[in-house]
Order: C-alpha cells, then structure tokens, then sequence
C-alpha cells in the first residue's frame, strides 16, 4: 500500500496549472515498475519520494514521464517541496520550511510558505543555464511548428538552444496570435528536434504584469503539450539574459504558460546578474492539493 498525492502546480487555483502525482512510499518499486505507474498516471510527471541518502536532507526523488526518467524537473520540484512541507506541518499550518530534495542534477534546496490550505515554493537551480547546441533554422523551425518564417522571432530574439539539466529548443514568435497557432508536426519534428522538446515564447502577454508567455511541446516524449515547464523556464533565463542584455543586479518575471490549453500557469523566475553573467536562477510557483489515495501495487 502507497500513498499518493496529487497536486496542481504553479497555480492557486484547484483544475488549473500542472498536476503532478507523488507517490510517498516508493521503497522497493523498480524501475520499471515506476515507469508503470507514471503511466498509470497519464500526467506529465510523477514523482517517486525515497529515503534520503544524506542524513540532511529531506528526501531522495525519482522524476518519470509517461515514457522515461528525468534527472531534473521543475514543477516536479516545486510540488514536491510543497507536498512534503504539507506531510510535515498539516495543510492548514502557516509555515516556512526548507526542503532539500536529492535528484538526479543533484541536492536542490527549496524554500517552502504554507498558508491556508495551498503553498509557495521555490528553489535555486542547480545547474546555471548553458547554450545547448547549435538552433535550427528559421525555415525549419516555422515547418515543425505549423507556423510562416515570417512568424519566427521579434526584436533580437531569434531561436536558440539552452539547458539548467535539460536542454530546450526555445523559440520567439511575433505575437499571441501566432503562438495559439502552433502545431507540432511530427514528420518533421523528428528531421531536427529528434526527442527535444520545443519552448514556444512571445513578449506580448495576458497579464499586465507579466513578462512572456509561452507553450511547451515535447511530442517525442509523450507530452503533446505541458501547462508549466520549470526546467524550461530555468533554462529560458539563459536566453532571456543573452537576448535581452540584463544588467547586473536581480531580476524577476512572472512567465504565463498553459494558457492555450485551459490549464492556466505562472511559472516565478528570478535571475541574479553579476559582472554581466547569470549568478543565480530562482524557480517558484505555487501549488494546491486536489486528491489523495492509495496505490494497492
């Protein structure tokens, strides 16, 4: 018998956001037996808790998609942090708390707000954003998206390829017109993204006090679309300080996501920039419980 959680992420809202499904007692499951119930699930992630293997910190996890494990995810993270605070104080304590969390990047420290019933959680990334590899073409890009060339890009932001832990294809379109219009197309998907996944972005926003808006697609993993990708918008702050010249000091900006797919999200993001360089990248969100139950496997 397993307990499970299952929580809606970087919203405050229940059946918005992205849900996620934790599985607390996760002692002797293999790996393909993970692999099976995240298929069960049918959610874009589903999180594994084991012992810790540092006496300090609060949990080893194991992050699997529909079809395979990843070292690092960031709703994933953020949910969890809040799930196991939640275990700890009770869903209606108002209470910080820090939660390390030992994944596949590495130790990912989490500060953790509980407050009425629902929390906020956010972490410093592990691993700072790097370039990626080489971005492909405009022309192709507008091809595996559905989209013109024409539609690719605005003001100096034109496709690149970055990773915090995972690497994305990140892709600036003109307008929120343009980015409700894409579509992946496999054929051509797997001519130049292979299995990447493709981070679709627009300044132009619903929120006034927002920075971009964005889809994420990964169709050769399963996940035809995700509400919230926060190993995306971690790497995103890689393309974000490149393009858009950030001066030294701390930024931060609130990324729309899901939107298009009636899951609204707001993915935080926080960036520290000194002597010209990134220094730290911050993740947050926050994060409601809506079921809970056994697994009898």
């Amino acid at each position: 018998m397993r307990r499970y959680r299952i929580f809606d992420v970087v919203t405050d809202r229940p059946l918005t956001g992205n849900p996620l499904a934790v599985v607390l007692d996760s002692d002797g499951l293999d790996d393909a037996s993970m692999q099976a119930i995240a298929r069960e699930f049918n959610l874009s992630e589903t999180v594994f808790v084991l012992p810790a293997e540092h006496p300090a910190h609060t949990a080893r996890l194991r992050i699997f998609t529909r079809s395979r494990e990843l070292p690092f995810a960031g709703h994933p993270t953020v949910g969890t942090a809040i799930c196991l605070a939640t275990e700890r104080f009770g869903a209606a304590s108002e209470q910080d708390a820090v939660i390390v969390l030992e994944e596949g990047i590495g130790p990912v420290r989490c500060g953790v707000k509980l407050l009425d019933g629902a929390g906020f959680a956010e972490f410093d990334c592990p691993k700072l954003p790097e370039r990626a590899g080489q971005a492909e073409s405009k022309d192709f890009v507008a091809v595996a998206l559905g989209l013109a060339p024409a539609e690719i890009g605005f003001e100096n932001h034109v496709p690149s390829v970055w990773s915090a832990g995972n690497p994305f294809h990140f892709v600036p379109v003109r307008d929120r017109a343009v980015l409700g219009q894409a579509v992946p197309d496999r054929s051509a998907w797997a001519h130049g993204f292979g299995e990447g996944a493709a981070f679709v972005y627009t300044r132009e926003t619903e929120g006034f006090a927002h920075a971009f808006r964005a889809r994420m697609f990964a169709p050769a993993i399963s996940i035809e679309e995700d509400p919230a990708t926060g190993s995306a918008a971690a790497a995103f702050a890689g393309a974000v300080h490149d393009f858009d010249a950030l001066p030294d000091g701390m930024h931060s900006l609130v990324i729309e996501q899901g939107y298009e797919m009636g899951r609204p999200s707001l993915i935080h993001l926080e960036m520290t920039v000194s002597g010209g360089e990134l220094s730290l990248v911050r993740i947050g969100g926050r994060a409601v419980r809506i079921a809970e139950g056994v697994l009898t496997v």
